[in-house]
């Protein structure tokens, strides 16, 4: 068992570092006040590979293992969670698209997205079915050589500003339930769709978030990705991958948190001595460290179960999402604290990202269902033995 990385790896992980800090860091603050949806830089880094990281080479993709990514997103978020979110969720549709489409749909739109020319948002939620994902009520009929559908989405990161919408939508019967669910590539802008208003949120303000409608939206059959019925079981594999990367925006967003705090405890003086010389305060910092290391491991053996195709690979990627995003949002609070009252005011980035980690405990499914998917297979006798 090897911790190290390789050079490859590093030179991933340097060069999203030097990314984050020339294209988001100038304007990380600005796009979370304003509202700005930053398309040109996530565009560039499309440049760079970053929006088809594990997309199937067939795709434009670079085709990393999900470890590798993990590189990625960590230095991001480290500056810039909320626009990190969005690039991750265009990886996931962008992958769902380029595996499971079919050969033309992959041709028109695989390197449009992998690029970073045309995004992607994952259209699963509804109002009615959040954490019952299996209850969708969207459906998605086949008439002719046409899917009609109708019904809608809720809570959907990007939508109004993306291109493509990777839609799980019903065409079985609804007893069937999550075996009732098929996947579809819809372009985002066919007549039929309606998106609602912009929502106003607590963080994750540089990327839109609205609810969208489908009013007799056709598409034609070929849109259809994988066959009728596969939609759920594609969607969680997608989310598998997607529970590590928001549990890895929440790592990068705590080893950002972690580094603001450590050099303001050197600079900061109260009562004739730097921060940095009260040993409780580097109790903290010690604390803190410990917690993310271990939530960086953890999310890292998560990656590699994936990569490996392993058995429980579910399983290690709910209690990757669990553990880190509670673990990285404490770090970045117990940083704000170290900061006193300048934590929390936006001049400092503590109170961003605190704001923008706030909501990883929440989406990929909330950290209480994580525990329920835990729970569920702790339970089964081998369960024991196999999860270590």
């Amino acid at each position: 068992m090897d911790f190290e990385l390789t050079e490859d790896q590093r030179a991933f992980a340097d060069t999203a570092r030097q990314f984050a800090q020339a294209e988001l860091a100038p304007h990380a603050a600005e796009w979370d006040a304003q509202g700005i949806f930053p398309r040109e830089a996530i565009a560039k880094a499309g440049e760079l590979g970053f929006c088809g990281l594990y997309a199937p080479e067939n795709a434009g993709g670079l085709q990393l293992p999900r470890l590798d990514a993990t590189l990625v997103f960590e230095e991001l978020a480290a500056v810039d969670p909320s626009t990190t979110a969005f690039i991750t969720i265009h990886n996931m549709a962008t992958w769902m698209l380029g595996t499971w489409a079919q050969d033309a749909v992959r041709a028109e739109w695989g390197e449009a997205l992998t690029s970073g020319q045309k995004l992607a948002s994952y259209c699963l939620t509804e109002p009615g079915s959040g954490s019952d994902a299996a209850s969708i009520k969207t459906r998605a009929e086949l008439v002719g050589g046409e899917y009609v559908i109708n019904g809608s989405k809720a809570f959907i990161s990007g939508a109004g500003a993306t291109d493509m919408l990777v839609l799980m939508a019903r065409t079985g019967d609804a007893a069937a339930g999550a075996g009732g669910i098929s996947a579809f590539a819809v372009p985002a802008h066919l007549p039929g769709i309606a998106y609602g208003k912009k929502e106003e949120k607590m963080g994750w303000n540089s990327q839109p978030t609205r609810t969208i409608s489908f009013d007799n939206l056709r598409i034609p059959a070929s849109h259809l990705l994988g066959r009728e019925g596969e939609g759920f079981k594609i969607a969680m594999k997608g989310l598998d991958g997607g529970r590590i990367n928001i549990a890895t925006c929440s790592i990068g967003a705590a080893q950002g948190a972690l580094q603001h705090a450590q050099r303001y405890m050197q600079e900061r003086k109260q009562f004739g001595k730097t921060l940095a010389s009260f040993q409780a305060l580097q109790f903290k910092l010690a604390d803190m460290a410990t917690e993310l290391v271990a939530a960086r491991q953890m999310v890292r053996l998560a990656a590699a179960k994936l990569d490996a195709g392993a058995r429980d690979a579910s399983t290690y990627c709910a209690m990757a999402k669990r553990f880190a995003t509670d673990a990285g949002f404490a770090v970045i609070n117990e940083a704000l604290q170290l900061h006193g009252g300048y934590g929390y005011i936006r001049e400092y980035p503590l109170e961003r990202l605190l704001r923008d980690a706030r909501v990883h405990q929440i989406l990929e499914g909330t950290n209480e269902i994580m525990r329920v998917i835990i729970g569920r297979r702790m339970l089964d006798a081998d369960a024991p033995d196999a999860i270590r």
